[in-house]
């Protein structure tokens, strides 16, 4: 699937690391951008710099996808701009640690931005998108979601639903002209780990990944057709693999009776 001729591209998280990646890489296959994020004055810097290094039309939403208000901008702005065709779900927070020393207030901002933001953000594209009959959600979520770490249950958590949900959007929408992806990178070089619990320069440089790698992956797997990308995987047939063995499960997964080692 080319890129390059989708209208405009919705980016939320976009003014730093991956989401300002996936601005410019898409600016650059045409699309005009609209920029999502709270700080208006670095929304404002951040757009006049991209639109002066790709000649697109770049404009901003001042939005704190942390609350209802700012949720509701985007939805609106979903619904009523027809020229958008392209949404990348990018925004969210990281927060590694012990569950059981977590703050329950910044557990609940994880829950608000990773979780609430990015389904109801997710399900107004698919809406507008049903309706234009075409379009593309690209969802962001983290290797997390496959490698579950002991400090970061609320987080994996949180891009494992990333990923659930994209796999279960995709069958919705698997007979129409909307596509769907969801991402999965690995350790990125952005501001996504300050004050998550752990600092970037604590991980093996080997582990960690530019952004604007991570974008060009991802776009790259979208344009092969992937549901799944994982930027740095080096088979594809891994995913594939452990794909088909949770499907080779389904048929078991709901029975009239127990299993027979659970019986006595």
């Amino acid at each position: 699937m080319s890129t390059t001729t989708t209208g405009t591209a919705l980016i939320t998280g976009a003014t730093a690391g991956l989401g300002a990646a996936y601005a410019e890489e898409l600016a650059a296959r045409g699309h005009d951008i609209i920029l999502v994020a709270r700080d208006e004055a670095r929304l404002e810097k951040a757009a006049a710099g991209l639109a002066e290094r790709s000649g697109r039309k770049v404009s901003t939403l001042s939005a704190d996808l942390a609350t209802a208000e700012g949720i509701a901008s985007v939805e609106e702005r979903l619904a009523g701009d027809a020229s958008i065709g392209t949404l990348v779900n990018n925004a969210g927070m990281a927060l590694l640690g012990p569950l059981s020393k977590a703050d329950p207030d910044r557990l609940e901002g994880l829950i608000t931005l990773n979780l609430t933001s990015f389904t109801r953000i997710a399900a107004a594209a698919a809406k507008a998108f049903t309706g234009r009959g075409a379009g593309t959600i690209v969802n962001i979520s983290s290797a997390l979601a496959l490698n579950i770490l002991p400090v970061g249950a609320a987080y994996s958590g949180t891009k494992a639903y990333v990923l659930a949900f994209t796999q279960g959007l995709a069958q919705e929408f698997a007979d129409s002209a909307v596509r769907v992806q969801v991402v999965l990178p690995g350790a990125l070089e952005t501001a996504l780990w300050n004050g998550s619990g752990i600092e970037l320069d604590q991980l093996p440089k080997e582990m960690v990944m530019s952004p604007q790698d991570a974008a060009r992956a991802g776009l790259a797997g979208l344009e092969a057709g992937e549901l799944v990308t994982i930027p740095s995987l080096p088979e594809y047939g891994q995913w594939e693999a452990y794909d088909q063995a949770r499907q080779a499960m389904r048929p078991n997964l709901s029975l009239s009776r127990p299993a027979a080692r659970y019986s006595r």
